[in-house]
């Protein structure tokens, strides 16, 4: 049996899963796709921050997202979806997780897979809109960057150890500190548990010729998050994304890997709540605090040490 993680045994990930029960949702008439998610937060709030996982990972790599930012009043949804084997497919379903959870519109926070899966559901659902804003984490607009176009279509048929192999790449944990480490290694955990199909769908997902038409996401709010040293996304990669959204602010962390919400959750999380504060008092807020506080006077704005990047002002210190 081997040995559990530094994050699988920290005194927050306990208090995650003993206060947050995981949530089964079957959303098609035979029970065969389940959906599995973590919904924290007031229910009062009907436009919630989704979070979408990357490949590899499962609804709970979103912990620290959940327990950081209900305690402000964010109504957040960690959701892992069950093997889809196309983007119709994945879309169909997840809008009809929407439909049940009585939920018009989200907020969607995607990492990687998830952040390009989240565009393409904006997209598709662009003539009855149903994603408020978007922010992408380490996350593409085009899968030819991965450059298996001819195999992918053979996924379904390669064993489980394989398919593990071929992301297990991507989990160096040399030269890295001690935080970077510890989600690696709480990330390999999340991997180890997935099962052929579910990596072989996703993966097939991820690596299938398709790419996002940005120009249909040209109104949308939206907010690029990436780290400044070594990931598994190139630079020319985050170039492209910045040049297919001009209008999108970036947010920058001068470190965290690949999963800089399990290794910089503090930075991250103040992230997400710059960007959700530009909805407060609206319809489409994410805070119980704001969703009740529509009329009270604004408060001062509150001192964080991230300096936020707008394209268009290029640069804005949030103080």
């Amino acid at each position: 049996m081997s040995c559990l993680s530094d994050l699988s045994q920290s005194s927050e990930y306990l208090s995650f899963r003993s206060s947050i029960p995981l949530r089964k949702i079957a959303v098609d008439t035979d029970g065969s796709k389940t959906w599995k998610i973590f919904d924290s937060g007031p229910k009062s709030v009907n436009c919630p921050l989704v979070c979408l996982p990357p490949v590899s990972g499962t609804a709970d790599i979103f912990y620290k997202q959940i327990m950081g930012l209900t305690t402000r009043g964010i109504r957040v949804i960690a959701a892992e979806p069950p093997p889809y084997w196309n983007l119709k497919e994945w879309c169909d379903g997840f809008k009809r997780l929407l439909d049940y959870m009585e939920l018009d519109r989200v907020h969607i926070f995607g990492a990687s897979l998830g952040g390009f899966i989240g565009q393409k559901f904006t997209e598709l659902t662009k003539n009855c809109p149903r994603v408020a804003s978007i922010i992408l984490c380490n996350s593409f607009t085009d899968t030819s960057i991965f450059e298996y176009d001819d195999s992918a279509v053979l996924f379904w048929l390669l064993p489980s150890l394989v398919l593990k192999r071929m992301l297990m790449g991507n989990f160096t944990t040399d030269k890295v500190d001690k935080r970077i480490a510890e989600s690696i290694d709480f990330m390999v955990e999340r991997l180890e548990s997935l099962t052929q199909t579910e990596l072989a769908s996703r993966l097939t997902l991820n690596c299938m010729p398709c790419y996002v038409q940005p120009q249909l996401l040209k109104d949308l709010p939206i907010t690029i998050m990436d780290v400044w040293d070594e990931s598994a996304l190139s630079s020319r990669v985050r170039e492209d994304l910045y040049k297919s959204y001009p209008h999108a602010k970036l947010a920058h962390l001068k470190s965290g890997g690949n999963f800089p919400y399990l290794s910089r959750s503090d930075e991250v999380n103040l992230h997400l709540l710059i960007h959700l504060r530009q909805f407060d008092g609206t319809d489409c807020t994410a805070s119980y605090i704001s969703l009740h506080k529509v009329s009270a006077p604004r408060s001062q704005p509150e001192e964080g040490t991230v300096s936020y990047f707008n394209q268009k002002d290029k640069f804005v210190k949030i103080t």
